[in-house]
């Protein structure tokens, strides 16, 4: 079985509630550890105005400015051209985006919102493993 449902599509789409830290932090290394032919997206159902400034201090430290990435609403065309669906995990059962999406893979990690500045290194760290999983099974289904 093919890892991708689509295989003239390449990009992964990173989801939660407000775009603002997990999925900011896990489109930053996607596009960091990804083959080149693949982009990686990141969504969400209640986006803000601004990504939580200790994710891209975080990201900064490792080399990565997610700075100048955006929080973005989930959209359909997002969804209908993803080749996959990764949701960053959330409680929310109101907007959370497991809610209305499929296919996807459940990583249940923390939220950064809030928390102090070596917490949220924890939860880059974390991220950043599972995107270095997630790449290699991309290379393993090529």
């Amino acid at each position: 079985m093919k890892f991708f449902k689509h295989a003239s599509r390449k990009s992964v789409l990173f989801v939660c509630i407000q775009n603002a830290g997990r999925s900011q932090m896990a489109e930053g290394f996607f596009k960091k550890y990804a083959p080149k032919e693949y982009e990686g997206i990141s969504a969400g159902t209640m986006p803000v105005s601004e990504i939580n400034p200790i994710a891209v201090e975080v990201m900064r430290e490792v080399g990565i400015d997610i700075s100048g990435q955006k929080s973005k609403e989930i959209t359909e065309d997002m969804i209908r051209n993803s080749s996959k669906i990764v949701n960053m995990g959330c409680m929310d059962k109101v907007s959370c985006p497991t809610l209305f999406l499929q296919n996807l893979l459940d990583w249940n990690i923390e939220d950064p919102k809030d928390k102090q500045i070596e917490k949220v290194r924890k939860i880059r760290d974390e991220i950043e493993q599972r995107v270095k999983e997630l790449v290699a099974d991309i290379k393993n289904y090529q």
